[in-house]
């Protein structure tokens, strides 16, 4: 196929409920990476909480998030995908809003009757509500707005777009907290999820395409739920798969907090964290065109292996040089991974459940984060603060990456894709 042909295919193969909704995710891409950018460092060094407790929060921020949207895809089944993304970023404004206003004045009566471990862990559990709408909904629309021989490329766009606002989200951060205060970055998230409220209600129409079945009953919701939770096979995989993210959350929860204590206390950790979007955003399209006739579980594996063994550069050179090179690592694993991961679970998907399904596909991302945060805090107080060898904590998260790729790839072994599964691979 000519590159004109291709091009006109990209043009005509979507509609517009495609690009609304791709481009209202990366401004939520761009909140959401911002407020996690500081979130780490801010708990630790402003608000004081010790280095476990200040990881764990973290995770927890990050954990809910993808949990919750498994049950926020079914939610957006249900109310349609308009109100579902108008919904999400009302609550997602507000939310970002009272993080940033932790310390304020008017918040003190509330400080003083509530202990501040417990009150910013509420805090930190709102924006899932919003989140776990947002992100069902976008993927489901790419698959309902899109034709068929392009949507692996919607996939591949959508992916971009995420980065763009993943790259994006660390370097707001950085220019907010050096010209203004920390707080202030989650009051400028708020500000760009609430213009995309406004996007969504003057722009979006839901998507709807012949064949599709209307919006399941709560009852019928329930069956799906009860249908996909009965597929040990599918559970098998994202049971597995949650160790890669294990690892990877790892960049946004405790290397932060690693590098300004093991390496430069001086670097600036969020413009740091732009490096693995930057990487996706120039090569996704094109690794995944390169790798798009590899088999989809294997191409989950080999990025899992990749992104992994990536710390070992770390390790052996401890610099902000070496950072950099790490990221970049991560980031060519995860890009080889992660479209195919969603073309994987989106197949699967009957008409009308694509959101129910996408659910799904991002509860290992949730208990990622939330195994990772505690995981990675334990690990850090051990090695960093008892045994003050901190190396040791990067060589056990490179061995959990390494033991999700030989998981991986006995699963694919032992339980190859079936006949009617061929599209998958």
């Amino acid at each position: 196929m000519s590159t004109a042909q291709r091009l006109r295919d990209i043009r005509d193969g979507f509609e517009r409920p495609f690009w609304v909704a791709n481009v209202s995710e990366l401004f939520e891409r761009l909140s959401y990476y911002a407020a996690f950018a500081s979130l780490a460092r801010y708990l630790n060094e402003s608000l004081g909480f010790p280095t476990q407790d200040a990881s764990s929060l973290a995770g927890l921020f990050g954990g809910l998030v993808w949990f919750l949207a498994a049950f926020g895809g079914a939610i957006a089944d249900r109310l349609g995908f308009r109100r579902a993304l108008s919904l999400a970023y009302l609550i997602l404004s507000c939310s970002y809003f009272l993080l940033g206003s932790l310390g304020s004045s008017w918040m003190a009566p509330v400080r003083g009757l509530v202990p501040l471990g417990a009150l910013v862990a509420f805090l930190l559990m709102l924006p899932a509500l919003g989140i776990a709408l947002v992100k069902p909904a976008v993927v489901g629309t790419t698959a309902r707005a899109s034709k068929e021989n392009v949507r692996s490329i919607g996939y591949s766009i959508y992916y971009t777009l995420v980065n763009i606002g993943g790259a994006a989200g660390p370097f707001v951060a950085s220019y907010v907290h050096r010209h203004m205060s920390v707080e202030n970055v989650f009051r400028v998230a708020a500000v760009s999820v609430f213009l995309m409220f406004f996007a969504v209600l003057l722009m979006f129409k839901e998507p709807r395409k012949a064949g599709d079945v209307p919006p399941p009953s709560l009852a019928e919701t329930g069956k799906n739920f009860v249908t996909v939770l009965s597929n040990p096979k599918f559970m098998l995989f994202l049971v597995i798969f949650t160790g890669y993210w294990v690892v990877y959350w790892q960049e946004f929860i405790t290397l932060p907090l690693y590098v300004a204590k093991y390496i430069d206390p001086k670097a600036d950790t969020e413009l740091l964290l732009m490096t693995g979007p930057l990487v996706v955003i120039s090569l996704t399209v094109l690794i995944n065109l390169a790798t798009q006739k590899i088999a989809s579980v294997k191409a989950v594996t080999i990025g899992t292996l990749m992104s992994s063994l990536a710390w070992i550069v770390l390790i052996f050179k401890p610099t902000v040089t070496g950072v950099i090179i790490t990221l970049i690592c991560v980031a060519l694993g995860e890009i080889v991974q992660s479209p195919r991961y969603y073309e994987y679970i989106s197949r699967l998907a009957p008409p009308g459940q694509q959101g129910t399904y996408m659910g799904f596909a991002f509860l290992p991302i949730g208990l990622g984060s939330l195994i990772g945060g505690w995981f990675g805090g334990k690990l850090m107080h051990h090695f960093g603060e008892v045994t003050h060898k901190p190396a040791g904590m990067l060589w056990t998260i490179i061995g959990v990456g390494v033991l999700t790729a030989v998981l991986l790839w006995v699963y694919d072994r032992l339980l190859p894709a079936k006949p009617d599964e061929a599209t998958l691979a």
